[in-house]
């Protein structure tokens, strides 16, 4: 298992008044230094709710099994002190939708210096200035733009603030939860490339959560499908989104057409029906009645997630087959 974080049999359930929601279910991860994993799936079926839980960020309706363990230190029961230690210095998170994430009415340089300011109190303000500063730069922005507020940055300015301030206290691991949504190809792919230099340079660890195999393919260099609050699917990033092993995976897949391809164009692929509710999962494999390979077997037992070949490995009894 891996050296940074390692994640192991991880549960989270939520209580609400209809009764409750098991959003993750028996997750084991884990993620090196320098090693992004890329974790995919629809909504709702448990990305955000892992990536909040590996910095315990969870609302109190929650409750927590197995255990995140950061360089040995399990989150789960971690002392407060040692947890705010941990957020920010150890581990940090960007958020989707920075418009949202940002504080309006502050400047985007004293945003970023928050964080520097609460870890390390003995930093003064010139020192702190200069490091936010080199930040901006780090993330192809001008220094200057410290003293923008959010509403005059662009939407791709301010995904690269929010990048800045994660990166604001050296963390040792990045949380990217679906850090290109809402933006254009061409910023995309900026962000994209920001998030790549930095692991490639600063040897970070970095989870990053999206619906899109393609984006992941080009970032990552393992990627887990999760389905339902599981993982069905787990393996080195080019050979899921390419040959895919669960029907899950590859219908994801599919959903997205390829450029230059006039089949995707004119007929692209989709998966009928919608996510199970957790509420009420169905017997056996979660996946099984949106399945096309379903058979009578499938909603006989919850398959285990196990190598099918060297590598890889999913949760479906008819890998293999012809």
């Amino acid at each position: 298992m891996s050296d940074l974080l390692r994640i192991e049999d991880l549960s989270v359930t939520y209580a609400t008044q209809e009764g409750p929601v098991p959003a993750v279910r028996g997750v084991t991860l884990g993620v090196d230094r320098g090693e992004v994993l890329g974790i995919a799936g629809e909504s709702g079926c448990g990305k955000s709710t892992l990536a909040s839980t590996i910095l315990r960020l969870q609302p109190a309706s929650a409750t927590v099994d197995g255990r995140v363990l950061m360089d040995g230190e399990d989150v789960v029961t971690m002392r407060w002190g040692d947890l705010r230690t941990l957020r920010w210095a150890g581990a940090s998170i960007v958020f989707q939708g920075a418009l949202h994430s940002l504080n309006a009415v502050r400047r985007v340089g004293q945003q970023i210096a928050e964080p520097i300011r609460l870890h390390e109190p003995g930093v003064g303000d010139a020192e702190v200035d200069r490091r936010v500063g080199e930040l901006l730069e780090q993330v192809g922005l001008p220094a200057a733009r410290a003293k923008a507020y959010p509403h005059q940055l662009s939407g791709g300015q301010r995904q690269r603030v929010m990048i800045a301030m994660a990166l604001a206290c050296r963390p040792d691991l990045v949380i990217a939860d679906e850090p290109t949504t809402a933006l254009d190809v061409m910023v995309q792919a900026q962000v994209l490339d920001v998030l790549t230099t930095l692991v490639r340079e600063a040897g970070l660890g970095m989870i990053f959560i999206s619906h899109d195999l393609a984006v992941l393919a080009e970032v990552s260099d393992r990627i887990a499908v999760m389905y339902a609050g599981r993982v069905v699917e787990q393996g080195p990033a080019n050979l899921v989104f390419t040959d895919p092993l669960h029907p899950y995976a590859a219908a994801l897949g599919a959903s997205f057409p390829r450029v230059g391809d006039p089949a995707a164009r004119y007929a692209p692929a989709g998966l009928a029906g919608d996510p199970p509710d957790l509420r009420s999962l169905p017997a056996g494999c979660s996946f099984a009645p949106r399945c096309p390979r379903a058979v009578d077997a499938c909603t006989a037992a919850e398959p285990v997630l196990e190598l099918k070949r060297p590598t890889r490995a999913a949760a479906c009894i008819r890998v293999g087959e012809s």
